[in-house]
């Protein structure tokens, strides 16, 4: 097989990487290929690169690890561009979680929809086409874009239909929440088929079958309740399961974010999340997170280095899809996932537009989507709701409209349920002032959202949420791994 080159923008997200580039590797005809690695960061550059290249010399392999802050070079000649990136980084993701908990908005991540999500998106659609603008001129002809980063369906949306070019976006909650119903069920591997559609972050189990036989609805909702762990994680999500009959592939603190009646009132929230991890519906769950990661990441640096000298074949390929899909349009050995793709039809009681998230199957022709898909009208009702907003969202991003971007806040099912309209005016102003260096779609916007700050007199407040943990320690978080260990153990 000839040898071509993968462009990963956004590559000082260390771990993600390394985990890209291992599951990519795992496959023998990937090995001779060239690994362009770029950032804005030179400092994380060089340290996934020391990693990379550790894992490559221990195994005496023939992969080329390249790395550079010149994004174009990185692109130029390569076949597949997949992008990590966060724009903003964690400074710009602290507004997100900040400014609108003053006006009562409590999220657990705020990277899809609700008012984080929408700035979040504002953030990354001018980015993304500068990304697809290079694809186009520079790397090979007929390149795929592999987005994994959020808000997908929006950063997808951008890409295809302003970027004009060939995307697929990728997100792992489909894996994770078939683990979830393995488990629950007893399944062994290879034992468990199902299908899923809808959007990302809000994709259904419409169909779940252990060795060709139909679960249902009560069989799932009876296996979830009497999970001595998942009971307790995944309260709103198995309340979601009773009414609307199907499984979301969220966490439970994705899912709390989409829907308007589990966060809207601080004295119910904690009755519907668990506190024994980010995912499960803390307040600012995944900022607390990512910035404990960075700074894991950082102190333990020479320890992550020593363990890339293992030797590759005892490295688990992981289920994130990239390397599946790289695999199948190489070789012809067809993979079958959930990809985001534009919808034109592929589920029937969703917009044309929309980008949706569906089974295919991958070979040498391409992703091949499973069309004529109906999900349930719930479902479809919900996901309608998000897809209007992501909608209004993108056009304001590509148009910088602060009018749009203010309808598209007030429209969001969450913020609706909260804020008045005043309320949501001033809240995107804040978050437009605050963020300016990351909008510049907005850059006319700016001095007039300053004017009506400085004269408003919607009130609001210092409030840190209804289940807030603060970012932990080193000291702490290795005394936490430390007893886990230990339990695991005994």
């Amino acid at each position: 097989m000839a040898s071509f080159k993968i462009a990963i923008i956004g590559a000082g997200s260390v771990g993600f990487t390394k985990k890209l580039f291992t599951d990519i590797l795992s496959v023998p005809e990937l090995r001779d290929v060239e690994f362009a690695l770029t950032d804005l960061s030179e400092h994380n550059l060089g340290m996934i690169k020391s990693i990379l290249d550790r894992i490559v010399g221990s195994n005496n392999l023939p992969t080329r690890v390249t790395a550079t802050t010149d994004r174009r070079k990185a692109i130029e000649g390569a076949r597949y561009i997949i992008s990590c990136v966060r724009v903003g980084g964690l400074e710009a993701y602290a507004d997100d979680i900040r400014i609108p908990l003053k006006y009562g908005v409590d999220q657990c991540v705020g990277d899809t929809i609700c008012a984080g999500g929408i700035l979040y998106g504002q953030r990354n659609i001018p980015v993304i086409l500068d990304f697809c603008k290079d694809i186009r001129e520079v790397a090979e002809p007929g390149a795929k874009f592999l987005n994994y980063a959020n808000p997908m369906a929006m950063n997808t949306w951008a890409a295809i239909e302003y970027g004009k070019v060939d995307t697929v976006g990728l997100c792992h909650g489909v894996q994770h929440g078939a683990e979830q119903i393995a488990q629950i069920l007893g399944a062994k591997d290879g034992e468990l088929d199902y299908v899923c559609s809808g959007i990302n972050h809000q994709t259904w189990f419409i169909d779940v079958r252990l060795n060709g036989r139909r679960i249902g609805k009560d069989e799932l909702v009876a296996a979830f309740e009497a999970h001595p762990v998942f009971s307790k994680q995944e309260k709103l999500r198995i309340d979601v399961l009773k009414r609307f009959g199907v499984y979301s592939t969220e966490s439970n603190g994705h899912l709390s974010e989409y829907l308007p009646w589990y966060r809207k009132r601080p004295d119910e929230i904690t009755k519907w999340i668990d506190m024994s991890d980010w995912i499960h519906g803390e307040t600012g769950g995944y900022l607390r997170y990512s910035t404990e990661t960075r700074n894991w990441f950082e102190t333990e640096y020479p320890r992550f280095l020593e363990e890339a000298g293992r030797p590759l074949s005892t490295i688990k390929r992981s289920n994130e899809h990239a390397s599946h899909i790289l695999e199948a349009l190489e070789t012809g050995r067809v993979y079958r996932g959930h990809f985001n793709v534009k919808n034109d039809g592929v589920i029937t009681n969703l917009p044309a537009d929309a980008i949706i998230e569906s089974p295919g199957f991958v070979d040498r022709f391409g992703i091949n989507m499973v069309s004529g898909i109906t999900i349930p009208e719930a479902c479809a009702a919900t996901c309608n709701a998000s897809i209007n907003v992501q909608r209004m969202s993108v056009h304001a991003a590509i148009t910088g409209d602060i009018d749009l971007l203010k309808l598209a806040v007030l429209h969001d099912p969450l913020v609706g349920a909260i804020c008045t309209p005043e309320e949501v005016w001033q809240m995107v102003d804040e978050m437009v002032v605050a963020q300016a260096e990351w909008l510049p779609q907005y850059a006319h916007a700016v001095d007039a959202a300053k004017d009506r700050l400085a004269r408003s007199t919607v009130k609001t407040r210092e409030w840190t949420g209804a289940a807030r943990r603060e970012v932990r320690s080193i000291e702490e978080i290795r005394a936490e791994k430390d007893a886990a260990k230990l339990r695991a153990a005994g």
